[in-house]
């Protein structure tokens, strides 16, 4: 049986308005979400042109995307647990307004952008309208035709995530058997583990010798949710135990230097496990591997004993701030800042330029964060007053 959960420190994130205090906010959170957006755009530069060193540092930046996975799980998860452990009802048009006003409008800008403004398409074209408008372009993603804003692939597990979460947790109080819920992520945990063999045995197994062979991976590996849960499954795991086991944080809190240091561990193994992007380990042990060492980390840092829980940085804090916005539109900046920089005789392969580029693209988040994101932001606490306001005796 659970321990009695105490009463849960309040998880706070880019996603609730500015301002809030410093006292609710996981600083810990900042550095390991700065890590993972300037990660992933290390690894999606590598595609553009780039200084040689790049491919040093960058094939492993993918795992950024596994970072940004564990973030969500954690951070999601623990404000539905918390909502539970205080005895209170989870309200589903609560938690699909704050989802939908803080990740619809910055998204539907940038799908916009690239429909109205073909010259802005980074390679490629861009999948069905459809596809991105119902968060399905994970599935059946071929790159050889769709390679514009392909890496939305990842807002739509997570937005397969958000719409699922919250009803199986109403689903378990529903039933009073909350405390059966972890048999389903460890039933999920393995299920993913198989339908990947699967899909390496019936699709990868067949094309290894081609050229094709990425492709296939990227369409059948890669990309679909069923096969990328780790990383969001191992965010729930904490957040249920730090929430519903206070031992187990407790002792977190006490061993998070070696449990930071675990996770680094696991990290380093599995880049080494994981060299050949395309190959057997990084399908079938590399993406547990990886969540489960993001995990370890992310467990680390969020316990006041860890150096990184009250590390505060400006920059650091900004680019937190910025990550999704600097994820939707880094490949459009970087299109569109080699073009105009090689047009004026610089080399676009240069290191000046790739400064140039993420300096372009921290003005462009900035933009959307105060053009969009905040308006969006006012827009859903007007909604939220209006909404508690119907709901005053006498209304």
């Amino acid at each position: 049986m659970p321990e009695k959960p105490t009463s849960p420190q309040k998880i706070t994130s880019i996603e609730e308005k500015e301002g809030a205090s410093s006292a609710q906010k996981l600083l810990g959170l900042d550095h390991l979400r700065a890590f993972a957006i300037i990660y992933v755009m290390l690894f999606h530069y590598q595609y553009f042109a780039h200084p040689n060193w790049i491919t040093n540092i960058a094939p492993f930046g993918w795992t950024g995307v596994d970072l940004f996975f564990v973030l969500s799980g954690y951070l999601i998860a623990g404000q539905l647990f918390a909502t539970m452990a205080a005895g209170k009802k989870i309200s589903l048009i609560e938690f699909f307004t704050k989802r939908f006003f803080r990740i619809i409008p910055p998204f539907l800008i940038i799908v916009a952008l690239y429909f109205l403004f073909p010259a802005l398409r980074e390679w490629g074209h861009p999948s069905p309208l459809w596809r991105y408008l119902t968060f399905t372009l994970n599935f059946g993603l071929d790159l050889s035709k769709y390679g514009t804003f392909s890496h939305a692939w990842s807002l739509c597990v997570e937005e397969q995530f958000y719409l699922v979460l919250p009803m199986a947790c109403l689903f378990f109080v529903f039933l009073k058997q909350g405390t059966k819920a972890p048999y389903l992520l460890v039933v999920l945990f393995v299920g993913g583990f198989f339908l990947r063999l699967w899909n390496w045995d019936h699709f990868m197994v067949p094309v290894l010798s081609s050229q094709n062979s990425g492709l296939v991976w990227n369409e059948y590996i890669y990309y679909p949710t069923y096969n990328r849960l780790d990383g969001l499954l191992v965010g729930v795991s904490i957040a249920g135990l730090f929430t519903f086991y206070p031992k187990v944080k407790a002792y977190f809190n006490r061993y998070s230097i070696p449990a930071l240091l675990s996770g680094i561990f696991l990290l380093v193994f599995s880049a080494i496990a994981c060299k050949d992007y395309h190959n057997f380990n990084t399908a079938i042990w590399g993406f547990p591997l990886i969540a489960l060492g993001y995990g370890l980390i992310l467990a680390a840092v969020v316990c006041p004993n860890n150096p990184l829980f009250k590390l505060r940085s400006f920059i650091i804090s900004r680019i937190a701030t910025l990550s999704y916005a600097m994820y939707l539109c880094h490949k459009i900046v970087i299109h569109v800042v080699q073009l105009l920089l090689g047009k004026l005789g610089m080399d676009t392969n240069s290191g000046l330029v790739m400064l140039l580029c993420f300096a372009a693209i921290f003005i462009a988040a900035t933009l959307m964060r105060y053009i969009i994101e905040k308006p969006a932001l006012k827009w859903r606490n007007k909604v939220f007053k209006r909404f508690s306001d119907n709901l005053k005796p006498g209304l």
